[in-house]
């Protein structure tokens, strides 16, 4: 093997797509030490999108005060990247892990994002890279858009900072201009509601029940219909929609912005095919293999545009590994746990099992080379 190219997501919660790289690279050049590694960690959009665009791009981070999803005061950076634009990192304030413990999408907000968004813009970048991914809200936006200017006004004329339980309170909206442009790259194709929806789909990681589930729901058909009315904007088939807890459908109905597949958007801005245009292999990965991952994932970005070169993924478990990622240019895939453990046992692991899983597989390699 001459020439590697390793290109991972982030394992969530245990190894990140920079620690990810390294270990890969390590167990590489272990077995191939003339072996060229190209290191390329990358997000779709989710937990690592600003270091990621800011390795590809170049630039500097700002640490700003913001608001985390309970309106708590809490310090988030985001990427100004070389050439103006910066890089919003949503789940930085507004991420699964700053509700860990107290997870309830009826009341958690965007708000916090829309700070960072302002603030952003403020500093003179006329772009935002928006990175939706890992929320623990529901809310469609709202909150950022609150942020920002737009205000929601209740049956009684009183204004309000909708959350995913009041999305339904929702009686008017008046949408406030913009000096930047928003492009907003996500991993998911739902739709803002429905049984393929933001709330049936993704809400009950975040805490919902069955029962909360309809309410969520019931307020994002609420919320499609009033920025139908108020907006004349109809949001309610976008595919992406329902990414981030209706985020999605907030970007376009709010900030006139524009969804993108985060992978491609990454990708594009590394010059991805120019990188594997020699490489022997590609080497790949994300946290979980399962139904969702042929649809933007990672990986799935990774084997749509590897051009035929073989591409080989690790990842902490498979739930099924999509036959349309093996039709797309997946070589194989690789669960790296070596014992059916909970994840609380087996996260402490993952350095000593992912270098493991790798040691395998590059013997395999040196063997058939």
């Amino acid at each position: 093997m001459k020439k590697a190219v390793i290109v991972p997501d982030s394992f969530k919660g245990t190894l990140t797509s920079e620690e990810v790289c390294e270990i890969i690279e390590a167990v590489i050049k272990s077995r191939f030490p003339q072996c060229e590694t190209v290191k390329l960690p990358v997000s779709d959009g989710g937990e690592g999108f600003c270091r990621c665009m800011h390795e590809i791009c170049g630039g500097s981070f700002l640490s700003l005060e913001t608001q985390n999803p309970f309106s708590e005061s809490i310090t988030a950076d985001i990427a100004i990247l070389n050439g103006g634009t910066a890089a919003v990192e949503m789940a930085s304030a507004a991420g699964i892990t700053l509700a860990e413990g107290r997870l309830d999408p009826c009341v958690t907000s965007t708000y916090g994002v829309g700070l960072l968004m302002k603030q952003a813009a403020e500093a003179g970048c006329r772009k935002i890279l928006l990175g939706l991914g890992g929320s623990c809200t529901n809310d469609g936006g709202c909150g950022a858009a609150a942020a920002l200017g737009t205000v929601f006004l209740d049956s009684s004329g009183k204004s309000f900072i909708p959350t995913g339980g009041t999305l339904i309170n929702i009686d008017r909206i008046i949408p406030s201009p913009l000096s930047f442009e928003v492009e907003a790259l996500c991993d998911v194709k739902n739709p803002l509601y429905g049984e393929n929806g933001a709330a049936y789909v993704f809400a009950p990681q975040k805490g919902a029940d069955s029962k909360t589930v309809k309410l969520l729901d019931d307020g994002l058909r609420h919320l499609a219909d009033k920025i139908k009315e108020c907006l004349h904007k109809d949001v309610s088939l976008i595919e992406g929609g329902g990414a981030a807890g209706g985020f999605g459908a907030g970007v376009c109905a709010f900030f006139d912005g524009r969804l993108k597949r985060g992978i491609d958007a990454v990708l594009d801005e590394a010059r991805f095919e120019d990188i594997i245009s020699d490489a022997d292999f590609i080497f790949t990965g994300e946290g979980c293999i399962d139904s969702q991952s042929k649809d933007g994932k990672v990986i799935d970005g990774v084997v749509s545009r590897a051009c035929g070169k073989p591409v080989i993924a690790f990842s902490g478990g498979i739930k099924g590994c999509p036959k349309e990622l093996y039709q797309r240019g997946l070589t194989a895939a690789f669960a790296i746990n070596t014992l059916p453990l909970p994840l609380s046992e087996s996260a402490p692991k993952s350095r000593e099992n992912l270098t493991l899983t790798a040691e395998n597989v590059m013997r395999i390699i040196s063997f058939i080379k």
